[in-house]
Protein backbone atom coordinates (compact mmCIF):
# COMPACT_ATOMS: atom_id res chain seq x y z
CA UNK A 1 0.00 0.00 0.00
CA UNK A 2 2.07 2.93 -1.29
CA UNK A 3 1.58 6.40 0.14
CA UNK A 4 3.28 9.43 1.63
CA UNK A 5 4.41 10.16 5.18
CA UNK A 6 3.53 13.43 6.90
CA UNK A 7 4.41 15.14 10.18
CA UNK A 8 2.26 17.82 11.85
CA UNK A 9 4.10 19.86 14.46
CA UNK A 10 2.79 21.82 17.45
CA UNK A 11 2.53 24.99 15.34
CA UNK A 12 0.33 23.24 12.75
CA UNK A 13 3.01 22.94 10.10
CA UNK A 14 2.40 19.85 7.91
CA UNK A 15 5.67 18.53 6.54
CA UNK A 16 6.20 15.76 4.02
CA UNK A 17 8.67 13.16 5.31
CA UNK A 18 10.85 10.62 3.61
CA UNK A 19 9.01 7.32 3.15
CA UNK A 20 10.62 3.91 3.16
CA UNK A 21 10.48 1.99 -0.10
CA UNK A 22 7.70 -0.55 0.10
CA UNK A 23 9.83 -3.43 -1.14
CA UNK A 24 12.34 -2.76 1.67
CA UNK A 25 9.58 -3.40 4.21
CA UNK A 26 8.29 -6.71 2.89
CA UNK A 27 8.19 -9.37 5.60
CA UNK A 28 6.47 -12.75 5.46
CA UNK A 29 4.90 -13.16 7.89
CA UNK A 30 4.68 -9.89 9.84
CA UNK A 31 2.08 -10.37 12.52
CA UNK A 32 0.39 -7.83 14.74
CA UNK A 33 2.08 -9.07 17.92
CA UNK A 34 5.49 -8.45 16.34
CA UNK A 35 4.47 -4.89 15.45
CA UNK A 36 3.42 -4.22 19.06
CA UNK A 37 6.69 -5.69 20.33
CA UNK A 38 8.76 -3.50 18.00
CA UNK A 39 6.84 -0.37 19.04
CA UNK A 40 7.35 -1.32 22.68
CA UNK A 41 11.08 -1.71 22.04
CA UNK A 42 11.28 1.81 20.61
CA UNK A 43 9.47 3.18 23.67
CA UNK A 44 11.74 1.33 26.08
CA UNK A 45 14.80 2.94 24.51
CA UNK A 46 13.56 6.49 25.21
CA UNK A 47 14.87 8.61 28.03
CA UNK A 48 12.39 10.02 30.56
CA UNK A 49 10.40 12.85 29.00
CA UNK A 50 12.14 12.50 25.65
CA UNK A 51 8.94 12.21 23.61
CA UNK A 52 7.78 15.61 24.87
CA UNK A 53 10.77 17.33 23.26
CA UNK A 54 9.82 18.50 19.76
CA UNK A 55 13.11 17.72 18.01
CA UNK A 56 13.36 14.30 19.62
CA UNK A 57 9.69 13.64 18.86
CA UNK A 58 10.34 14.04 15.16
CA UNK A 59 13.07 11.40 15.30
CA UNK A 60 10.91 9.18 17.47
CA UNK A 61 7.86 9.59 15.21
CA UNK A 62 9.87 8.65 12.13
CA UNK A 63 10.71 5.32 13.77
CA UNK A 64 7.07 4.65 14.65
CA UNK A 65 5.83 5.70 11.20
CA UNK A 66 8.22 3.16 9.71
CA UNK A 67 6.75 0.39 11.85
CA UNK A 68 3.18 1.42 10.98
CA UNK A 69 4.05 1.39 7.28
CA UNK A 70 5.61 -2.05 7.68
CA UNK A 71 2.39 -3.23 9.32
CA UNK A 72 -0.01 -1.92 6.67
CA UNK A 73 2.30 -3.13 3.89
CA UNK A 74 2.47 -6.71 5.13
CA UNK A 75 -0.67 -7.39 7.14
CA UNK A 76 -3.84 -8.25 5.25
CA UNK A 77 -5.39 -8.90 8.67
CA UNK A 78 -5.08 -5.26 9.69
CA UNK A 79 -6.95 -4.21 6.54
CA UNK A 80 -9.98 -6.27 7.65
CA UNK A 81 -10.22 -5.15 11.28
CA UNK A 82 -12.88 -2.44 11.29
CA UNK A 83 -16.55 -1.88 11.98
CA UNK A 84 -19.19 -0.39 9.72
CA UNK A 85 -20.19 3.18 10.63
CA UNK A 86 -22.82 3.40 13.37
CA UNK A 87 -26.15 4.39 11.73
CA UNK A 88 -26.77 6.97 14.47
CA UNK A 89 -23.38 8.64 14.82
CA UNK A 90 -21.70 7.82 11.49
CA UNK A 91 -18.58 6.61 13.31
CA UNK A 92 -17.28 3.38 14.84
CA UNK A 93 -14.15 2.48 16.77
CA UNK A 94 -12.62 -1.00 17.04
CA UNK A 95 -10.05 -1.39 19.81
CA UNK A 96 -7.31 -3.71 18.55
CA UNK A 97 -5.32 -4.11 21.74
CA UNK A 98 -6.20 -3.16 25.30
CA UNK A 99 -4.06 -4.38 28.19
CA UNK A 100 -3.92 -2.83 31.66
CA UNK A 101 -0.69 -0.87 31.98
CA UNK A 102 0.07 -0.87 28.24
CA UNK A 103 0.68 2.81 27.44
CA UNK A 104 -0.72 2.81 23.90
CA UNK A 105 -4.10 3.18 22.22
CA UNK A 106 -4.34 0.94 19.15
CA UNK A 107 -7.56 1.03 17.14
CA UNK A 108 -9.25 1.39 13.79
CA UNK A 109 -11.75 4.20 13.26
CA UNK A 110 -14.51 4.33 10.65
CA UNK A 111 -16.18 7.56 9.47
CA UNK A 112 -19.13 7.74 7.10
CA UNK A 113 -18.96 10.32 4.33
CA UNK A 114 -19.31 13.88 5.58
CA UNK A 115 -18.65 13.12 9.24
CA UNK A 116 -16.38 15.68 10.87
CA UNK A 117 -14.52 15.76 14.16
CA UNK A 118 -14.13 18.49 16.71
CA UNK A 119 -11.03 20.66 16.51
CA UNK A 120 -8.64 19.02 18.93
CA UNK A 121 -5.16 18.05 19.94
CA UNK A 122 -4.28 14.65 21.40
CA UNK A 123 -2.16 15.44 24.44
CA UNK A 124 0.27 12.79 23.20
CA UNK A 125 1.99 11.73 20.00
CA UNK A 126 -0.13 10.02 17.36
CA UNK A 127 0.13 8.12 14.09
CA UNK A 128 -2.81 7.67 11.69
CA UNK A 129 -2.68 5.52 8.55
CA UNK A 130 -5.51 5.69 6.01
CA UNK A 131 -6.60 2.18 5.01
CA UNK A 132 -9.67 3.01 2.90
CA UNK A 133 -11.43 6.16 1.72
CA UNK A 134 -10.15 9.72 2.03
CA UNK A 135 -9.69 11.92 5.08
CA UNK A 136 -9.30 15.69 4.97
CA UNK A 137 -7.20 17.09 7.79
CA UNK A 138 -7.46 20.77 8.63
CA UNK A 139 -4.59 22.20 10.67
CA UNK A 140 -4.80 24.93 13.28
CA UNK A 141 -2.53 26.75 15.69
CA UNK A 142 -2.83 29.06 18.67
CA UNK A 143 -2.47 32.73 17.77
CA UNK A 144 -0.52 33.55 20.95
CA UNK A 145 -3.03 36.26 21.83
CA UNK A 146 -2.20 37.18 25.46
CA UNK A 147 -5.87 37.97 26.15
CA UNK A 148 -7.22 34.82 24.45
CA UNK A 149 -4.73 31.98 25.06
CA UNK A 150 -6.98 29.41 23.34
CA UNK A 151 -7.70 31.48 20.24
CA UNK A 152 -6.76 29.46 17.15
CA UNK A 153 -6.38 30.11 13.45
CA UNK A 154 -6.62 27.76 10.47
CA UNK A 155 -3.36 27.48 8.58
CA UNK A 156 -3.76 24.64 6.09
CA UNK A 157 -5.33 21.35 5.09
CA UNK A 158 -4.37 18.05 3.51
CA UNK A 159 -6.47 15.28 1.94
CA UNK A 160 -5.05 11.87 2.78
CA UNK A 161 -5.49 8.82 0.56
CA UNK A 162 -5.12 5.09 1.25
CA UNK A 163 -1.52 4.35 2.17
CA UNK A 164 -0.84 7.84 3.54
CA UNK A 165 0.45 8.05 7.11
CA UNK A 166 0.23 11.23 9.17
CA UNK A 167 1.91 11.77 12.53
CA UNK A 168 1.27 14.39 15.20
CA UNK A 169 3.34 15.90 17.95
CA UNK A 170 1.45 16.16 21.26
CA UNK A 171 0.18 19.73 20.86
CA UNK A 172 -0.62 19.64 17.13
CA UNK A 173 -4.20 20.84 16.56
CA UNK A 174 -6.38 19.46 13.77
CA UNK A 175 -9.87 18.46 12.71
CA UNK A 176 -10.86 15.79 10.22
CA UNK A 177 -13.61 15.14 7.68
CA UNK A 178 -14.38 11.96 5.74
CA UNK A 179 -14.62 13.09 2.11
CA UNK A 180 -14.84 9.91 0.01
CA UNK A 181 -18.03 8.22 -1.18
CA UNK A 182 -17.13 5.06 0.74
CA UNK A 183 -16.50 5.11 4.51
CA UNK A 184 -13.05 6.25 5.57
CA UNK A 185 -11.14 3.70 7.66
CA UNK A 186 -7.96 4.55 9.54
CA UNK A 187 -5.48 2.71 11.73
CA UNK A 188 -4.71 4.85 14.77
CA UNK A 189 -1.84 4.54 17.23
CA UNK A 190 -1.47 6.96 20.15
CA UNK A 191 0.90 7.25 23.06
CA UNK A 192 -0.13 7.56 26.68
CA UNK A 193 -2.68 10.37 26.78
CA UNK A 194 -2.15 13.25 29.20
CA UNK A 195 -5.82 14.12 29.70
CA UNK A 196 -5.15 17.52 31.26
CA UNK A 197 -3.30 18.48 28.05
CA UNK A 198 -5.90 17.19 25.58
CA UNK A 199 -8.36 19.85 24.40
CA UNK A 200 -11.28 20.56 22.11
CA UNK A 201 -11.16 24.09 20.70
CA UNK A 202 -13.99 26.44 19.79
CA UNK A 203 -12.84 28.85 17.04
CA UNK A 204 -15.81 31.16 17.64
CA UNK A 205 -15.75 31.60 21.43
CA UNK A 206 -11.94 31.11 21.55
CA UNK A 207 -12.39 28.68 24.42
CA UNK A 208 -10.96 25.20 25.00
CA UNK A 209 -12.20 22.36 27.16
CA UNK A 210 -10.75 18.97 28.05
CA UNK A 211 -11.55 16.47 25.31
Amino acid sequence: MAGKDWLVTDDGDCQVCKSAREWDLLRTPYRFYRFLTEVDNVLENLEDGEVRDLETSQVFLSKIRLLVRKLITNSYWIQTQYLEPCPETGTSVMMLYDELGFPLTVQTVTFARGITSAIHNHGTWGIVAVLKGQEKNTFWRRTNDPDLPNKIEQIGEKVLNPGDIISFTPDAIHSIEAVSEEPTITFNLYGETHHKQRFEFDPVSHQAKNF
